[in-house]
């Protein structure tokens, strides 16, 4: 992977973009640190189908992610509690 620093990525965004659709993703950075990555958009794509929903999705869901198992009414045993003297 290529790492362009953002002013040429800024200045030579056509260049950038090419490399990217005939090479494969490319980083940017800022400072010399890593800040983004521009991917082909088949790429995203497959990325995007692959991911796990968000934590937000899981919470709206109608359907049960994990089934719980539950004690039967009544059967749920207590700790003993030693008494103090």
């Amino acid at each position: 992977m290529n790492a362009w620093p953002v002013q040429d990525a800024k200045a030579r965004f056509s260049e950038f973009l090419d490399a990217c659709l005939n090479e494969g993703p490319q980083m940017v950075t800022r400072r010399g640190t890593e800040a983004a990555v521009l991917v082909p958009v088949q790429e995203w794509r497959r990325l995007q189908s692959s991911a796990r929903p968000s934590l937000k999705d899981l919470l709206l869901s109608d359907e049960a992610r994990a089934e719980l198992v539950l004690p039967a009414r009544g059967q749920a045993r207590r700790r003993a509690v030693e008494r103090l003297k």
